[in-house]
């Protein structure tokens, strides 16, 4: 019997892992890419060409400095840029960013992307947190002025009338200074329901079309690139704390849970940051922990804190709780003991 086995070659006995999948980094990363497009698209027709040309410098930036950083490290160039990751960081910090930045601003914050935040901890596989998040949250504190200060609705009246200005001579104005949705200053604009889905509001460059978001993010769940129940949670859990917390500012949309989903950075954190397979917990239950927590931290951000928008800054501080999580979370090997802290 044991030589027939041989002969035939049925039975191999291998080192682990014995269950194999065509899906690989490279496949993946560029699904995640293709994802992004309808956003891109949305903000280019919203914004104008401008924005393309951030994502595109964004993303040039950003492979550029991944191939210096492998110089330096003496690792294979090409093989690793193929991977499409610099690439999504790249479109990542670019849709986290407002329309009408100065070019150097993703430049500064690609490189530091991708050298200090990726490969300070070993590259790939290896980072801690997010480096698109990371580099925004930079990019806040170096040149504040510009990320906090600069909404601006591009090339305003081409496609919506809605969004049309014009000055006290008649004159078609070129931009359009206008605060983000999530101002919390009273009496602050509020933006319909139908503007907020298509993506006709100001914001970041790929944050204001809900429909195009939803759109990718229903892809990479179909692709099961991403796990259905990390943005369900984290949205689920923006939507029902912003029903009851009590709102330190008064304004019509305070406690407007539709308007807290639909409105900032909750659709793309949650369905394109949250979901980072280098950056978030192993297990179901850490994932679903993870999630729960950067809702949380979301709402009360949103609510308590001087900044409009949470996103960035809950889903970095769940970043940084990953390992504690997976310690607390992962399975334990059978015949092993729990060790007490």
């Amino acid at each position: 019997m044991a030589d027939q086995v041989k002969e035939n070659n049925s039975l191999i006995v291998s080192a682990s892992p014995h269950i194999r999948d065509i899906e690989s980094i490279p496949r993946i990363m560029w699904g995640v890419a293709l994802s992004l497009i309808p956003a891109g698209i949305a903000s280019t027709v919203v914004f104008g060409y401008y924005s393309l040309y951030i994502v595109f410098l964004s993303c040039i930036a950003a492979v550029c400095s991944e191939m210096f950083v492998l110089q330096l490290r003496k690792l294979p160039v090409l093989s690793t840029i193929k991977d499409g990751s610099a690439i999504v960081t790249g479109i990542l910090l670019a849709y986290t960013l407002p329309p009408s930045v100065p070019w150097y601003v993703p430049v500064v914050g690609s490189f530091f992307a991708i050298t200090i935040v990726k490969h300070t901890f070993g590259g790939l596989g290896n980072n801690i947190w997010n480096p698109a998040l990371a580099a925004r949250a930079f990019l806040q504190v170096a040149y504040p002025a510009v990320i906090n200060s600069d909404w601006r609705i591009l090339n305003p009246g081409k496609l919506f009338h809605s969004i049309t200005k014009v000055d006290a001579d008649g004159k078609l104005l070129d931009a359009v200074t206008r605060a983000t949705p999530l101002a919390k200053e009273a009496g602050a604009e509020t933006y319909r329901f139908a503007e907020l889905i298509i993506g006709n509001v100001p914001g970041c460059i790929g944050e204001t079309s809900a429909i195009a978001l939803l759109l990718g993010g229903f892809y990479l769940i179909y692709k099961r690139y991403i796990k259905w129940y990390v943005p369900t949670c984290y949205i689920a859990v923006v939507f029902f704390m912003s029903m009851f917390l009590p709102p330190r500012v008064a304004t019509p949309w305070a406690n407007n849970p539709f308007y807290h989903v639909f409105a900032g950075g909750l659709l793309l954190g949650a369905f394109f940051m949250a979901t980072d397979m280098v950056t978030s917990p192993l297990t179901k239950k850490g994932l679903v922990i993870f999630a729960v927590g950067a809702g949380a931290l979301t709402a009360l951000i949103r609510f308590y804190s001087g900044y409009p928008e949470g996103v960035c800054y809950s889903i970095l501080l769940m970043n940084t709780a990953t390992p504690l999580i997976d310690r607390f979370t992962k399975p334990r090997l059978y015949g092993s003991k729990i060790k007490k802290v």
